[in-house]
């Protein structure tokens, strides 16, 4: 068993990246990313509609546009990209830019380790810089280079999707790109290994720090929801068999089927107009109430309680329905199987020979499935949250990729995958207990 777990946990990085880059490749290679939407979002503000949205880049200066593909790597080769995301490759944590004025001088403006602003001043020999270096330069590892017009007007050409060298000769001339720059940049290992997930374009955040707000929300609900589905459907999955064809299992099959067939969402709309705005018996939105934490503790328990009901209701609806089925088919085949027979012929009580012997065969295909329910109460009904307007994560996996939002969308696929592979390997590790024909040596 140690050595099984030790191989699945030493393969864990090497799916992780998998997953991680194939969804890297996919986020940058779809249209619509962080620039263009802040084109549109200029155009929108700005023109009011009336000039068509290709005009925004217009409206929007060259040093936002280069400042949020620096923020998201954008002008990096993917491959680089990746492992600076990882924190493999060093990246630019801090960009400081200055334009040559005519005497062929640039005052580059840039933040010492105390946090005070420092001007270095930086003159052009042919294509080097040439200043003053400041010993704090040297301990923050500051690197300058100089960037010509040409340079600048390639950058800007390749962010349009062209390569045409006459194009580029015009741009190099256009009053945005006719002086040389120099750009200073301090690089350092910033990615997922250093604990740095990146900042959140929409919201201008720290992605770890959203994700740990919005996770235990989902977690609350989605632990809750496995605990109250698995205490009620095992043993009821385990009444049925044993009461086949009877009245009570024909009426529980009629009510579980109903359930299994209204999806969760469309639950939680019909109850959140019947039971919360027409009866008022519980609250439309949120998890809990305004003013939460100034509330005594008995009163938190019963705010967050009356909030519970309705979205519990629509977590569990359908997995209860499955759970319960599949202990009572798997339970029913192994009441039926010749070891059960022969132990009730050997003066086995019937009672002992369901308990000590088909439950726990039974029991094995329902554990097997542990790893789906752990990945599910990460992520979270994603519908049943918008229907409540509760913020948890899996609401904030949906505005990520609404958002194309890179980083938050790869902080939430990374979690969601780790939780995943976690679930599968306790899975494993409990259908071993349960099945002693299951060995791991």
């Amino acid at each position: 068993m140690r050595r099984y777990v030790l191989r699945r946990l030493l393969m864990m990085p090497f799916t992780l990246i998998g997953i991680t880059f194939l969804v890297f490749c996919l986020s940058r290679m779809v249209p619509g990313g962080p620039v263009d939407r802040m084109l549109q979002e200029q155009a929108l503000g700005a023109l009011g509609g009336e000039k068509a949205v290709g005009n925004a880049a217009e409206n929007v200066s060259v040093e936002d546009i280069e400042r949020l593909e620096e923020l998201f790597n954008l002008h990096e080769p993917l491959l680089k990209a990746y492992l600076q995301w990882l924190g493999l490759v060093p990246r630019a944590v801090e960009i400081a830019k200055a334009e040559f004025d005519d005497r062929g001088v640039a005052q580059l403006t840039m933040s010492r380790p105390d946090g005070r602003a420092a001007v270095v001043e930086v003159q052009r020999d042919g294509e080097q810089p040439v200043y003053l270096p400041q010993e704090w330069m040297k301990q923050e590892h500051w690197k300058l280079r100089l960037e010509s017009p040409r340079d600048r007007a390639r950058r800007i050409a390749a962010r349009r999707g062209g390569d045409d060298e006459a194009h580029i000769a015009e741009l190099a001339e256009s009053p945005a790109c006719r002086r040389w720059r120099v750009v200073a940049s301090r690089r350092a290992f910033n990615g997922v290994l250093e604990g740095s997930l990146g900042l959140s374009y929409k919201y201008n955040e720290p992605v770890s720090s959203m994700m740990l707000q919005r996770l235990p929300v989902s977690l609350y609900l989605g632990l809750l929801g496995a605990l109250v589905s698995y205490m009620v459907s095992v043993p009821l999955g385990v009444l049925k068999a044993l009461t086949h064809r009877t009245w009570f299992d024909s009426i529980t099959s009629i009510l579980i089927f109903i359930g299994y067939a209204v999806p969760g969402f469309a639950l939680g709309a019909v109850l959140l107009v019947y039971l919360g705005a027409r009866m008022e018996f519980f609250p439309l939105y949120g998890i809990v109430s305004p003013g939460f934490e100034s509330m005594p503790l008995r009163e938190q328990m019963e705010d967050l309680a009356v909030h519970t009901v309705l979205p519990l209701c629509c977590y569990v609806v359908s997995s209860f329905a499955m759970t319960t089925m599949m202990m009572k088919n798997n339970l029913m085949e192994h009441l039926s199987a010749d070891y059960i027979r022969t132990a009730v012929a050997k003066g086995v009580s019937f009672r002992r020979a369901v308990w000590s012997h088909a439950f726990r065969n039974a029991f094995i295909p329902v554990a097997s499935g542990l790893g789906g329910v752990i990945g599910g109460i990460v992520v979270g009904s994603l519908l049943v949250e918008r229907v409540f307007d509760i913020q948890g994560f899996g609401m904030l996996s949906y505005q990520a990729l609404l958002d194309k939002d890179y980083s938050l969308i790869m902080g939430t696929l990374l979690l969601t995958s780790v939780f995943i592979i976690l679930g599968n390997l306790l899975s494993d590790m409990l259908v071993a207990l349960i099945d002693p024909r299951i060995k791991f040596d």
